[in-house]
């Protein structure tokens, strides 16, 4: 019953829409802070090393072993990924283009740094963005998606079409 109402009514998709530029303008400001600030996120990832000792570690051990083997060697790559992709996530969901997608990248942005050990505004963030997952099409509905989903959908049909007819000439 509610994922019906999440998927196909207008009043959802404009509690959705709320959601949504909420969500936009906490990534895109967070994101922005960083690319205009100088970011750099040895800091944060050695931090979050530090905490997966201990009785009651708060990061896993199997994320402390990624942190230690793949994002500290890399963190030039990583300080490029972080603030640029949190501003991405930030503008798509603020338009409403690919918002799924978009959703769905910052819900993954949400649990790196939960799996790091960090709590903020990062358990409320992913709570509102099942709800925008969930609703699929409609959490888009009053943004760009509305125009730009049928676009695509109708251009990779005809793509479709064309590979087809022309496998059977």
């Amino acid at each position: 019953m509610v994922v019906k109402w999440l998927r196909e009514h207008v009043s959802a998709a404009a509690v959705l829409t709320v959601f949504r530029l909420y969500l936009g303008y906490e990534w895109f400001m967070a994101g922005w802070h960083k690319v205009t600030g100088g970011f750099d996120a040895t800091g944060f990832l050695k931090g979050a090393l530090s905490k997966a000792t201990g009785e009651h570690p708060a990061v896993q051990g199997w994320w402390a072993s990624f942190i230690e083997h793949v994002a500290l060697p890399n963190v030039s790559f990583f300080n490029f990924l972080v603030p640029w992709g949190e501003v991405l996530v930030g503008i798509a969901l603020l338009l409403g283009v690919f918002t799924t997608f978009s959703a769905l990248m910052g819900a993954v942005m949400n649990f790196a740094f939960m799996f790091s050990g960090t709590t903020s505004t990062n358990p409320q963030m992913v709570l509102l963005t099942c709800f925008i997952l969930v609703a699929g099409a409609n959490a888009g509905k009053f943004g760009l998606d509305r125009w730009v989903i049928p676009y695509l959908r109708k251009y990779v049909s005809e793509y479709q079409n064309k590979r087809k007819i022309a496998s059977t000439s």
